[in-house]
């Protein structure tokens, strides 16, 4: 392997002088730079990025932990991050530590304390599941950091999200326009922000339209396919059942569908649902869900530009940065009268 000492050897010049023009840290005559830089091509030589980053204190290396990467949702956001590391130069060092509905809190902190000690440049987290010691312990770190779709109380992190609430807001209000006044709700986990913030939306549509929320059609769910079917399993015991459910992503929208479809329901023509998130999957349902989309490749893209951003810049000062997300009608809702 060429080292640094070989292309000093072959320009005819020191070796601080060739690390220099690597690094652009010191004024170094162009002929000199010349000289070097013919050498660095004779040899191919490519510096250590290791050893740089012991010089620099930089890795160009991003550290991102998340909930689970199987969640189709997490997937998008992340080839989102993915792509735009690769495209400005940046490596991305992906930790996953559990399943939505099985977290693995220890295996979190380990990897928390694993990216840190890894001398990973900043970290990006996108967590369904995360406690206020786990906030705390983020507050304490010294690398920059952006947190995707929650509103963490982190103070030097960057919050990169949708507006939940609305979003909550908008689905219940397409199920309302087309005539529904029975409406239940499959919600996430109201230890999440956006689960509750969500929730909060369907709850302001129903007022604002006059109608009673009833509390037996609104069954908390865990983000999972498996818990949307559970909730079904639920409601169906109950002696009335409602017209159209909002639920509180897709992957419980569709497991939603698959039991109402096992118990002999039909969706729309007996019960109405919409998803949010529209994962790419949610267009392949039978019928094809009508959903929220949230821009995941956008937020994932902006997520690691912002990092870097800061990075680069040693910026500051944190910030709050919004997607509007919009309704996807498709056949997974009846209008009645």
């Amino acid at each position: 392997m060429t080292t640094i000492k070989d292309v000093a050897k072959l320009a005819g010049v020191s070796i601080s002088t060739v690390s220099h023009v690597l690094n652009s840290t010191r004024f170094v005559s162009e002929e000199v730079a010349m000289k070097v830089k013919r050498a660095i091509d004779e040899l191919e030589y490519k510096p250590s990025a290791l050893a740089r980053s012991l010089k620099t204190s930089k890795t160009k290396t991003l550290g991102m932990l998340t909930s689970s990467n199987a969640n189709p949702f997490f997937a998008e956001v992340i080839h989102g991050v993915e792509a735009t590391c690769y495209e400005l130069g940046y490596h991305l060092v992906l930790c996953n530590f559990g399943q939505d509905d099985q977290p693995d809190i220890k295996k979190q902190a380990s990897y928390l304390t694993t990216l840190a000690e890894k001398r990973v440049d900043g970290l990006l987290i996108m967590s369904a599941h995360s406690s206020d010691q786990f906030f705390r312990t983020l507050e304490e770190l010294t690398v920059p950091l952006v947190i995707l779709d929650c509103h963490a109380p982190v103070k030097n992190a960057d919050i990169i999200m949708d507006y939940p609430e609305l979003g909550g807001y908008e689905a219940t209000r397409y199920l309302i326009e087309q005539g529904h006044r029975k409406i239940g709700c499959i919600s996430g986990p109201q230890t999440l922000s956006p689960s509750c913030d969500r929730l909060a939306g369907f709850h302001r549509a129903l007022h604002e339209a006059s109608i009673p929320a009833n509390p037996h059609w609104t069954i908390e769910g865990s983000l999972t396919a498996k818990s949307g079917y559970q909730v079904i399993e639920q409601l169906i015991q109950q002696d009335s059942l409602p017209t159209a459910l909002f639920a509180g992503n897709d992957l419980m929208a569709i497991g939603a569908i698959s039991a109402l479809q096992n118990k002999g329901l039909r969706v729309p023509e007996d019960i109405s649902i919409v998803g949010y998130d529209n994962i790419e999957l949610a267009a392949y349902t039978s019928p094809p869900l009508t959903t929220i989309d949230q821009p995941k490749w956008e937020m994932g893209a902006l997520a690691a530009k912002t990092l870097i951003h800061r990075l680069e810049n040693e910026k500051t000062i944190s910030e709050i940065k919004t997607f509007k997300s919009t309704l996807v009608v498709r056949k997974s809702v009846k209008k009645v009268h």
